[in-house]
């Protein structure tokens, strides 16, 4: 407990000695990054606006569960609890949308339940791969993205199978 209080603080005091021996002027430095960071909030915003509208359409249009309703037969053949697929179509897309999901999950059915281990482990085996290709390849500029949009998906594809079976095996 000590030594997690004491890290920032001694990270801090460290920088400072070595920005004191290298003769940098540490409050112009500290300037200068804070108006990087305001530039940089400023040059993400469109593009999280734009990724923030496109989920409240996709959520609000109902279209996960009329693909889950479409796809229903094929889960319950793979044994696949259907409540879990709107966490998995969503995960790629959007992080909060999931951790909600997790949530709703969490309060229906209970964290030890096999939905809320299931849950967990796709939460922390998948990654937003939309949102992180949208935001960081926009802000850089980088317009083709097909590789790494397919390559992250597969990916996340992976993470969901293996966080199916791992769980399916222990619990």
């Amino acid at each position: 407990m000590l030594i997690s209080k004491l890290v920032m603080p001694s990270l801090v005091v460290i920088i400072i000695i070595y920005a004191f021996i290298k003769k940098v002027d540490i409050y112009d430095c500290f300037i200068k990054g804070a108006k990087e960071g305001v530039e940089l909030a400023f040059n993400i915003f469109p593009y999280l606006l734009a990724m923030i509208f496109g989920i409240n359409i996709l959520i609000k249009s109902n279209i996960v569960n009329d693909f889950l309703f479409l796809l229903s037969p094929l889960f319950n053949f793979l044994k696949i609890p259907i409540e879990i697929i709107p966490m998995a179509v969503m995960r790629p897309v959007s992080g909060t949308a999931t951790l909600a999901l997790m949530n709703d999950i969490f309060t229906k059915y209970g964290v030890d339940s096999f939905l809320g281990r299931l849950a967990s482990t796709i939460q922390g085996s998948t990654d937003t791969t939309i949102y992180i290709l949208t935001l960081y390849f926009g802000i850089i500029g980088v317009k083709k993205i097909r590789y790494a949009l397919w390559v992250g998906l597969i990916a996340d594809l992976v993470g969901i199978i293996a966080s199916i079976i791992a769980v399916n095996l222990i619990f």
